[in-house]
């Protein structure tokens, strides 16, 4: 655990006083495409430049809602589509505390968000074409974190110090396997 990272009531707390926009109740007529996109490794972009004000990227990523395997960003008056490449969010730091049944596991993002694992936030291992391991973390409404390989890591020593049958972690109440 990083020692920048807060406490986990620090984190609970921080969740449950966070406010974001209604957007999955606003059905704005004027529809288009914003010229954004968000890459692979997090990096926003607009017209093809990075975004670089991160306090832009953290307003922008209050109003992005899903749609079947479509990102819009929505406003009141406009949504706009926006295309991601693989997830939204990036979770590039992991913290965990207590054992076993009685674990919890918190991820901050790229955007300085925080997300608990448990029944509501699940993480889910995909595979790649070669194989490879593609973990996510849910963060709201259908919107996922990708979690970097660093952080996957962390959570395979987590699991794997556990002694459990099963390589995984519990979190929340909730067991979550991380091998195939």
């Amino acid at each position: 655990m990083n020692e920048y990272f807060p406490s986990l009531a620090d984190v609970v707390n921080s969740i449950a006083s966070r406010q974001l926009p209604a957007v999955d109740q606003w059905h704005p007529a004027r529809c288009g495409h914003s010229d954004m996109r968000i890459a692979a490794d997090g990096t926003w972009f607009h017209r093809g430049a990075p975004i670089a004000r991160p306090s832009m990227v953290k307003l922008f990523s209050t109003i992005l809602r899903r749609e079947n395997d479509h990102y819009y960003l929505v406003t009141p008056v406009e949504k706009l589509e926006i295309i991601v490449d693989d997830a939204p969010f990036i979770a590039v730091e992991v913290a965990s505390e207590g054992t076993g049944e009685l674990r919890s596991v918190a991820f901050r993002l790229n955007t300085d968000d925080y997300v608990i694992a448990g029944p509501d936030n699940r993480i889910r291992i995909d595979h790649a074409a070669d194989g490879t391991p593609r973990p996510y973390v849910h963060v709201r409404a259908g919107l996922e974190a990708l979690i970097v390989r660093s952080v996957f890591y962390e959570l395979a020593e987590l699991a794997l110090a556990e002694d459990d049958v099963a390589v995984g972690l519990w979190s929340n109440s909730m067991f979550f396997p991380l091998a195939a």
